[in-house]
């Protein structure tokens, strides 16, 4: 039986941070991840991984003990120093004991060993995530951002309590837009997430579709709807 997603406590998506320098390999893992329906950002170095994880704010990390420039150990002392509590699932070696043994000792929270399943990746981490407080998509329909709520259920809008009439379409937009909230989206995430395929150069169709928006949802309130300009669009609170 498929398990519910796993989400963050605002509904958005979780966000994961793949360290290996097989580059191959961290794509099959990054694959398997998107297929939960979570953010994947990877890394091959541990310096890399150290900046991007800075750069993503991920809610945990995979990471390969052994790495070209400094290992797994040292990523993790950095990354503990400012986030004390980010999980991360070390990859170890078949054969390196004592590699599972120091990783766990510095505090990693768990391993998994090559060769692996891609599922036992998967399945390893929703643990971890659900230790960590990630919210499972059935405990709640409802998005809130600011004084702007959507029920999944519904298909209730409101802002500042009072309901907005949206199109099947503007929903989704929202809806996108809403759990990713604080997020620049650009216009092709945005196609691909809403529309599901690529307009071919008509980009347009989102700036239309965010004009909308905007009429409907900031029309009298402080805009909660911005436009960075060269990369895409935010969503967030007044």
């Amino acid at each position: 039986m498929t398990e519910t997603p796993l989400t963050r406590a605002d509904g958005s998506p979780l966000r994961v941070l793949v360290v290996d320098d097989e580059v191959n390999l961290a794509e099959l893992i990054a694959m398997a991840l998107r297929l939960e329906g979570w953010q994947v950002d990877q890394a091959h170095a541990g310096s890399e991984a150290v900046s991007t994880a800075r750069a993503c704010d991920p809610d945990a990390v995979v990471l390969d003990m052994m790495l070209p420039d400094f290992d797994g150990l040292e990523v993790l002392r950095r990354l503990r120093a400012e986030r004390p509590a980010l999980p991360v699932l070390f990859l170890t070696a078949r054969d390196a004991v004592e590699d599972r043994i120091a990783g766990l000792t510095a505090g990693g929270d768990d391993y998994v060993t090559k060769p692996f399943s891609l599922e036992e990746v998967v399945a390893r981490l929703r643990a971890l995530m659900r230790r960590a407080g990630a919210q499972s998509q059935q405990r709640t329909a409802l998005l809130a951002v600011g004084d702007l709520t959507l029920d999944e259920d519904s298909r209730e809008v409101r802002r500042a309590g009072t309901e907005v009439h949206l199109t099947a379409t503007e929903f989704e937009l929202l809806r996108y837009l809403m759990r990713n909230p604080r997020r620049v989206l650009s216009k092709a995430q945005i196609l691909d997430r809403v529309w599901a395929y690529d307009f071919g150069g008509q980009a347009n169709v989102v700036e239309l579709y965010i004009s909308y928006l905007r009429k409907k949802i900031d029309a009298g309130h402080e805009p909660m709807i911005h436009t960075m300009r060269g990369a895409g669009y935010v969503l967030k609170p007044a």
